[in-house]
Protein backbone atom coordinates (compact mmCIF):
# COMPACT_ATOMS: atom_id res chain seq x y z
CA UNK A 1 0.00 0.00 0.00
CA UNK A 2 1.84 3.21 -1.04
CA UNK A 3 0.77 6.82 0.02
CA UNK A 4 0.26 8.51 -3.94
CA UNK A 5 0.19 12.22 -2.53
CA UNK A 6 -0.09 15.47 -4.31
CA UNK A 7 0.04 19.14 -4.23
CA UNK A 8 -3.81 19.10 -4.59
CA UNK A 9 -3.88 16.85 -1.08
CA UNK A 10 -4.02 18.37 2.58
CA UNK A 11 -1.98 17.78 5.25
CA UNK A 12 -5.20 16.45 6.99
CA UNK A 13 -6.50 13.96 4.50
CA UNK A 14 -3.15 12.93 4.08
CA UNK A 15 -2.58 11.66 7.70
CA UNK A 16 -6.41 10.21 7.37
CA UNK A 17 -5.26 8.15 4.55
CA UNK A 18 -1.92 6.68 6.60
CA UNK A 19 -4.15 6.12 9.58
CA UNK A 20 -6.13 4.01 7.70
CA UNK A 21 -3.52 2.03 5.88
CA UNK A 22 -1.64 1.35 9.23
CA UNK A 23 -5.42 -0.07 10.96
CA UNK A 24 -5.65 -2.09 7.34
CA UNK A 25 -1.51 -3.07 8.30
CA UNK A 26 -2.23 -4.23 11.61
CA UNK A 27 -5.29 -6.35 10.95
CA UNK A 28 -2.61 -8.32 8.69
CA UNK A 29 -3.94 -7.01 5.67
CA UNK A 30 -1.37 -5.66 3.13
CA UNK A 31 2.19 -4.55 3.95
CA UNK A 32 2.59 -0.51 3.51
CA UNK A 33 5.04 1.67 1.86
CA UNK A 34 5.62 4.97 3.37
CA UNK A 35 7.76 7.75 3.43
CA UNK A 36 10.48 8.11 6.26
CA UNK A 37 9.58 10.03 9.12
CA UNK A 38 10.78 12.76 9.99
CA UNK A 39 10.56 12.55 13.52
CA UNK A 40 9.78 9.42 16.16
CA UNK A 41 6.60 9.35 17.25
CA UNK A 42 4.56 6.37 19.65
CA UNK A 43 2.45 3.83 17.22
CA UNK A 44 -0.91 4.68 17.25
CA UNK A 45 -3.01 2.30 19.01
CA UNK A 46 -5.72 0.20 16.60
CA UNK A 47 -7.07 -2.93 16.74
CA UNK A 48 -4.92 -5.89 15.84
CA UNK A 49 -6.25 -9.54 14.61
CA UNK A 50 -5.84 -12.76 13.35
CA UNK A 51 -4.12 -13.04 9.21
CA UNK A 52 -7.79 -14.21 7.88
CA UNK A 53 -10.71 -12.52 10.28
CA UNK A 54 -13.74 -13.70 9.68
CA UNK A 55 -17.03 -11.80 9.82
CA UNK A 56 -16.81 -10.65 13.11
CA UNK A 57 -13.45 -9.20 12.87
CA UNK A 58 -15.18 -8.10 9.59
CA UNK A 59 -17.21 -5.53 11.83
CA UNK A 60 -14.56 -4.70 13.85
CA UNK A 61 -12.03 -3.58 10.91
CA UNK A 62 -15.02 -1.27 9.83
CA UNK A 63 -15.60 0.42 13.07
CA UNK A 64 -11.64 1.07 13.10
CA UNK A 65 -11.59 2.83 9.98
CA UNK A 66 -15.25 4.65 10.09
CA UNK A 67 -17.08 2.25 8.11
CA UNK A 68 -20.11 1.49 11.03
CA UNK A 69 -22.70 0.79 8.38
CA UNK A 70 -23.69 -3.04 8.37
CA UNK A 71 -23.71 -4.64 5.16
CA UNK A 72 -27.29 -4.81 3.55
CA UNK A 73 -27.75 -6.82 0.60
CA UNK A 74 -30.64 -4.15 -1.20
CA UNK A 75 -32.74 -4.46 -3.80
CA UNK A 76 -33.52 -2.20 -6.48
CA UNK A 77 -36.81 -0.25 -6.99
CA UNK A 78 -39.63 -1.05 -9.30
CA UNK A 79 -39.47 -0.86 -12.56
CA UNK A 80 -36.11 -2.43 -12.10
CA UNK A 81 -37.26 -5.90 -12.26
CA UNK A 82 -39.47 -5.89 -9.13
CA UNK A 83 -42.24 -8.97 -9.64
CA UNK A 84 -40.91 -9.34 -13.34
CA UNK A 85 -41.82 -12.43 -15.16
CA UNK A 86 -40.48 -14.71 -17.81
CA UNK A 87 -42.38 -13.66 -21.09
CA UNK A 88 -43.29 -16.15 -23.73
CA UNK A 89 -41.05 -14.69 -26.29
CA UNK A 90 -37.36 -14.16 -25.46
CA UNK A 91 -37.52 -10.71 -28.10
CA UNK A 92 -39.47 -9.04 -25.64
CA UNK A 93 -36.30 -7.28 -24.76
CA UNK A 94 -37.93 -5.06 -22.28
CA UNK A 95 -39.90 -7.43 -20.66
CA UNK A 96 -36.62 -10.06 -20.94
CA UNK A 97 -34.48 -6.99 -19.57
CA UNK A 98 -37.27 -7.05 -16.81
CA UNK A 99 -36.77 -10.60 -15.26
CA UNK A 100 -33.25 -10.65 -15.90
CA UNK A 101 -32.92 -8.00 -14.17
CA UNK A 102 -34.31 -9.81 -11.09
CA UNK A 103 -32.50 -13.23 -11.93
CA UNK A 104 -29.22 -11.30 -11.73
CA UNK A 105 -30.24 -9.59 -8.75
CA UNK A 106 -30.90 -12.74 -6.78
CA UNK A 107 -27.65 -14.41 -8.25
CA UNK A 108 -25.75 -12.04 -6.98
CA UNK A 109 -27.26 -11.73 -3.35
CA UNK A 110 -26.21 -15.90 -3.02
CA UNK A 111 -22.80 -15.32 -4.40
CA UNK A 112 -22.37 -12.08 -1.89
CA UNK A 113 -23.74 -13.98 1.27
CA UNK A 114 -20.52 -16.61 0.53
CA UNK A 115 -18.38 -13.91 0.17
CA UNK A 116 -19.42 -12.00 3.59
CA UNK A 117 -18.65 -15.78 4.83
CA UNK A 118 -15.58 -16.32 3.87
CA UNK A 119 -13.45 -13.05 3.19
CA UNK A 120 -9.84 -14.21 3.59
CA UNK A 121 -9.80 -17.88 2.26
CA UNK A 122 -6.93 -18.83 1.00
CA UNK A 123 -5.24 -19.49 -2.28
CA UNK A 124 -5.77 -22.57 -3.85
CA UNK A 125 -3.51 -22.17 -7.17
CA UNK A 126 -3.02 -19.36 -9.52
CA UNK A 127 -3.84 -19.42 -13.40
CA UNK A 128 -1.82 -17.30 -15.54
CA UNK A 129 0.56 -16.23 -13.19
CA UNK A 130 1.77 -15.55 -9.64
CA UNK A 131 -0.79 -12.47 -9.47
CA UNK A 132 -3.79 -14.17 -11.09
CA UNK A 133 -5.35 -15.59 -7.84
CA UNK A 134 -7.70 -18.14 -7.50
CA UNK A 135 -9.88 -19.29 -4.17
CA UNK A 136 -12.19 -22.21 -3.56
CA UNK A 137 -15.01 -19.20 -2.79
CA UNK A 138 -14.42 -18.30 -6.44
CA UNK A 139 -15.40 -21.76 -7.91
CA UNK A 140 -18.22 -22.07 -5.03
CA UNK A 141 -19.94 -18.53 -5.81
CA UNK A 142 -20.10 -19.01 -9.74
CA UNK A 143 -21.55 -22.36 -8.80
CA UNK A 144 -24.31 -20.89 -7.33
CA UNK A 145 -24.89 -17.82 -9.68
CA UNK A 146 -25.34 -20.40 -12.45
CA UNK A 147 -27.51 -22.95 -10.72
CA UNK A 148 -29.70 -19.80 -10.09
CA UNK A 149 -29.23 -18.80 -14.04
CA UNK A 150 -30.08 -21.94 -14.92
CA UNK A 151 -33.17 -22.41 -13.27
CA UNK A 152 -34.87 -19.59 -15.12
CA UNK A 153 -33.00 -19.77 -18.47
CA UNK A 154 -32.03 -23.38 -18.68
CA UNK A 155 -31.17 -22.31 -22.57
CA UNK A 156 -29.38 -19.24 -22.14
CA UNK A 157 -25.17 -19.47 -22.61
CA UNK A 158 -23.07 -18.54 -19.34
CA UNK A 159 -19.17 -17.73 -19.75
CA UNK A 160 -17.58 -17.55 -16.07
CA UNK A 161 -14.06 -16.59 -15.40
CA UNK A 162 -13.52 -19.94 -13.40
CA UNK A 163 -14.43 -22.18 -16.38
CA UNK A 164 -11.75 -20.20 -18.60
CA UNK A 165 -8.00 -21.07 -18.40
CA UNK A 166 -5.96 -17.95 -17.25
CA UNK A 167 -4.50 -15.96 -19.64
CA UNK A 168 -5.48 -13.22 -22.70
CA UNK A 169 -5.39 -15.91 -25.56
CA UNK A 170 -7.73 -18.26 -23.23
CA UNK A 171 -10.15 -15.67 -22.62
CA UNK A 172 -10.54 -14.37 -26.60
CA UNK A 173 -11.17 -17.70 -27.29
CA UNK A 174 -13.42 -18.48 -24.86
CA UNK A 175 -15.73 -15.59 -25.85
CA UNK A 176 -15.23 -16.15 -29.75
CA UNK A 177 -16.96 -19.19 -28.85
CA UNK A 178 -19.95 -18.38 -26.96
CA UNK A 179 -20.69 -15.73 -29.14
CA UNK A 180 -20.90 -17.91 -32.19
CA UNK A 181 -23.44 -20.74 -30.67
CA UNK A 182 -26.84 -20.63 -31.53
CA UNK A 183 -28.49 -18.72 -28.28
CA UNK A 184 -28.99 -15.17 -28.52
CA UNK A 185 -28.65 -14.38 -24.71
CA UNK A 186 -25.14 -14.77 -23.20
CA UNK A 187 -24.38 -14.28 -19.11
CA UNK A 188 -20.87 -13.00 -18.49
CA UNK A 189 -19.82 -13.83 -14.88
CA UNK A 190 -17.12 -12.78 -12.33
CA UNK A 191 -18.05 -14.93 -9.35
CA UNK A 192 -14.73 -12.57 -7.20
CA UNK A 193 -14.10 -9.70 -8.88
CA UNK A 194 -10.92 -8.57 -6.81
CA UNK A 195 -9.65 -11.53 -5.92
CA UNK A 196 -6.57 -10.58 -4.64
CA UNK A 197 -8.20 -8.12 -2.39
CA UNK A 198 -10.77 -10.71 -1.01
CA UNK A 199 -8.09 -13.40 -0.20
CA UNK A 200 -6.04 -11.11 1.44
CA UNK A 201 -9.18 -9.98 4.03
CA UNK A 202 -9.71 -6.22 2.20
CA UNK A 203 -13.38 -5.74 2.01
CA UNK A 204 -12.93 -4.42 -1.99
CA UNK A 205 -14.14 -6.99 -4.54
CA UNK A 206 -17.70 -7.62 -5.92
CA UNK A 207 -19.78 -10.05 -8.00
CA UNK A 208 -20.66 -8.65 -11.69
CA UNK A 209 -23.02 -9.82 -13.73
CA UNK A 210 -23.47 -9.23 -17.55
CA UNK A 211 -26.17 -10.16 -20.00
CA UNK A 212 -25.67 -9.35 -23.35
CA UNK A 213 -28.59 -10.47 -26.37
CA UNK A 214 -26.91 -10.93 -29.43
CA UNK A 215 -23.51 -9.27 -28.23
CA UNK A 216 -24.76 -6.10 -26.53
CA UNK A 217 -25.41 -5.49 -23.17
CA UNK A 218 -29.06 -5.50 -22.17
CA UNK A 219 -28.41 -6.13 -17.88
CA UNK A 220 -25.62 -5.11 -15.82
CA UNK A 221 -25.34 -6.02 -11.50
CA UNK A 222 -22.44 -5.39 -9.18
CA UNK A 223 -22.73 -6.45 -5.68
CA UNK A 224 -20.31 -5.04 -3.44
CA UNK A 225 -21.29 -7.26 -0.20
CA UNK A 226 -18.56 -5.17 2.32
CA UNK A 227 -20.61 -2.12 1.65
CA UNK A 228 -24.32 -3.48 1.12
CA UNK A 229 -24.62 -1.68 -2.37
CA UNK A 230 -26.15 -3.49 -5.60
CA UNK A 231 -25.64 -1.64 -8.57
CA UNK A 232 -27.73 -2.08 -11.33
CA UNK A 233 -28.75 -1.30 -14.74
CA UNK A 234 -30.54 -2.30 -17.89
CA UNK A 235 -30.33 -0.80 -21.28
CA UNK A 236 -32.64 2.61 -21.58
CA UNK A 237 -33.66 1.92 -17.94
CA UNK A 238 -31.11 4.06 -16.16
CA UNK A 239 -28.45 2.63 -13.42
CA UNK A 240 -28.92 2.64 -9.68
CA UNK A 241 -27.42 1.95 -6.81
CA UNK A 242 -29.78 0.48 -3.84
CA UNK A 243 -32.69 2.91 -4.36
CA UNK A 244 -30.36 5.83 -5.76
CA UNK A 245 -30.88 6.76 -9.14
CA UNK A 246 -27.06 7.09 -10.25
CA UNK A 247 -25.15 9.86 -12.55
CA UNK A 248 -22.18 10.72 -13.62
CA UNK A 249 -19.01 13.16 -11.68
CA UNK A 250 -19.38 16.76 -13.17
CA UNK A 251 -15.76 17.20 -13.23
CA UNK A 252 -14.66 19.30 -16.67
CA UNK A 253 -11.42 19.77 -16.74
CA UNK A 254 -8.19 17.34 -15.90
CA UNK A 255 -6.86 19.06 -12.61
CA UNK A 256 -10.37 18.12 -11.44
CA UNK A 257 -10.53 14.61 -11.98
CA UNK A 258 -9.63 11.92 -9.87
CA UNK A 259 -8.67 8.69 -12.26
CA UNK A 260 -8.68 5.02 -11.17
CA UNK A 261 -6.28 2.67 -12.94
CA UNK A 262 -5.21 -1.49 -12.22
CA UNK A 263 -2.26 -3.49 -12.05
CA UNK A 264 -2.08 -6.13 -14.33
CA UNK A 265 -1.95 -9.66 -13.67
CA UNK A 266 0.90 -9.16 -16.50
CA UNK A 267 4.41 -7.72 -16.68
CA UNK A 268 3.84 -6.29 -19.82
CA UNK A 269 0.13 -5.17 -18.44
CA UNK A 270 1.53 -3.68 -15.81
CA UNK A 271 3.76 -1.55 -17.32
CA UNK A 272 1.32 0.45 -19.44
CA UNK A 273 -0.73 1.42 -16.19
CA UNK A 274 2.50 2.28 -14.60
CA UNK A 275 3.23 4.58 -18.19
CA UNK A 276 -0.46 6.13 -17.83
CA UNK A 277 -0.17 7.03 -13.92
CA UNK A 278 3.24 9.07 -15.51
CA UNK A 279 1.53 10.72 -18.20
CA UNK A 280 -1.47 11.94 -16.06
CA UNK A 281 0.80 13.05 -13.20
CA UNK A 282 2.61 15.41 -15.94
CA UNK A 283 -1.08 16.58 -16.28
CA UNK A 284 -1.57 17.46 -12.63
CA UNK A 285 -4.83 15.41 -12.29
CA UNK A 286 -6.43 16.07 -8.70
CA UNK A 287 -5.38 11.73 -8.21
CA UNK A 288 -4.66 8.29 -8.99
CA UNK A 289 -6.15 5.07 -7.07
CA UNK A 290 -5.81 1.45 -7.29
CA UNK A 291 -8.83 0.02 -6.20
CA UNK A 292 -7.89 -3.88 -6.84
CA UNK A 293 -11.10 -4.64 -8.43
CA UNK A 294 -12.43 -3.17 -12.08
CA UNK A 295 -15.92 -3.95 -11.43
CA UNK A 296 -16.23 -1.72 -8.33
CA UNK A 297 -14.14 1.08 -10.26
CA UNK A 298 -16.41 0.78 -12.80
CA UNK A 299 -19.58 1.07 -10.61
CA UNK A 300 -17.62 3.99 -8.64
CA UNK A 301 -17.14 5.91 -12.28
CA UNK A 302 -21.17 5.35 -12.63
CA UNK A 303 -21.63 6.76 -8.95
CA UNK A 304 -19.11 10.03 -9.33
CA UNK A 305 -17.11 8.77 -6.95
CA UNK A 306 -14.43 8.78 -9.23
CA UNK A 307 -13.93 10.72 -12.74
CA UNK A 308 -12.89 7.89 -14.74
CA UNK A 309 -10.73 4.64 -15.04
CA UNK A 310 -8.79 3.28 -17.62
CA UNK A 311 -6.86 -0.44 -17.86
CA UNK A 312 -4.48 -1.63 -21.01
CA UNK A 313 -5.89 -5.43 -20.84
CA UNK A 314 -9.68 -6.56 -19.13
CA UNK A 315 -11.79 -9.88 -19.95
CA UNK A 316 -15.75 -9.35 -20.50
CA UNK A 317 -16.50 -10.32 -17.48
CA UNK A 318 -14.36 -7.85 -15.38
CA UNK A 319 -16.32 -5.01 -17.87
CA UNK A 320 -19.92 -6.20 -19.02
CA UNK A 321 -21.62 -5.19 -15.98
CA UNK A 322 -19.86 -2.10 -15.58
CA UNK A 323 -20.00 -0.98 -18.79
CA UNK A 324 -23.37 -0.29 -19.32
CA UNK A 325 -23.65 1.59 -15.70
CA UNK A 326 -21.19 4.26 -16.97
CA UNK A 327 -23.54 4.52 -20.01
CA UNK A 328 -26.68 4.41 -18.06
CA UNK A 329 -25.54 7.03 -15.49
CA UNK A 330 -24.53 9.52 -18.42
CA UNK A 331 -20.85 8.30 -18.99
CA UNK A 332 -18.79 7.17 -21.97
CA UNK A 333 -16.82 3.97 -22.16
CA UNK A 334 -14.72 3.13 -25.30
CA UNK A 335 -11.58 1.18 -26.48
CA UNK A 336 -8.70 3.33 -25.01
CA UNK A 337 -6.67 2.91 -28.16
CA UNK A 338 -8.91 3.51 -30.95
CA UNK A 339 -11.53 5.48 -29.36
CA UNK A 340 -14.47 2.93 -30.67
CA UNK A 341 -17.10 2.10 -28.55
CA UNK A 342 -16.69 -0.49 -25.91
CA UNK A 343 -18.38 -4.11 -26.96
CA UNK A 344 -17.39 -7.45 -25.08
CA UNK A 345 -14.14 -7.83 -27.43
CA UNK A 346 -12.72 -4.16 -25.70
CA UNK A 347 -9.59 -4.92 -23.56
CA UNK A 348 -8.11 -1.85 -23.47
CA UNK A 349 -11.02 0.24 -21.67
CA UNK A 350 -11.30 3.84 -20.87
CA UNK A 351 -14.55 4.67 -18.99
CA UNK A 352 -15.17 8.17 -17.83
CA UNK A 353 -17.63 11.00 -17.33
CA UNK A 354 -17.85 11.89 -20.57
CA UNK A 355 -16.34 15.59 -20.13
CA UNK A 356 -12.98 14.24 -19.11
CA UNK A 357 -13.15 11.63 -22.08
CA UNK A 358 -11.17 13.04 -24.94
CA UNK A 359 -8.39 14.72 -23.26
CA UNK A 360 -7.81 12.02 -20.93
CA UNK A 361 -7.21 8.95 -24.01
CA UNK A 362 -5.60 11.84 -25.68
CA UNK A 363 -2.79 12.02 -22.94
CA UNK A 364 -2.79 8.73 -22.21
CA UNK A 365 -2.10 7.43 -25.84
CA UNK A 366 0.56 10.39 -26.21
CA UNK A 367 2.25 8.90 -22.61
CA UNK A 368 2.71 5.99 -24.49
CA UNK A 369 -0.31 3.27 -23.31
CA UNK A 370 -1.77 0.86 -25.92
CA UNK A 371 -3.37 -2.51 -25.87
CA UNK A 372 -1.35 -5.75 -25.53
CA UNK A 373 -2.89 -6.65 -28.73
CA UNK A 374 -2.86 -4.16 -31.13
CA UNK A 375 -6.47 -3.72 -32.14
CA UNK A 376 -7.81 -1.51 -35.29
Amino acid sequence: CADFSSGFVTPSSRLAARVMSLAAVSAGVFATVAPPKRHARPAPRVASFHASPGPGHLRCWRRCVGLTTTPALGSNPEPMGFNALVPPDETDLPAMRQIILKVATDAAKLGATIMLDKLGADVVKTKANARDLLTEVDSEVQRVIEQRVRKTFPTHDFLGEESVPGGAKASTAALDTVLNQSSDWLWVVDPIDGTTNFCHSMPLSAVSIGVAYQGKIQVGVIMDPFAGEIFSSSLGGGAYVNFAQLKVGSEETLQEAVVCTGYGASDESASMMLLGMKSLTKIQVRSIRMLGSAAIMLAWVAAGRVTAYFEADLNSWDTAAGALLVTEAGGQITNLVTGENYSLRTRAILASNGKTHGALRQALVHGGVRGLKQET
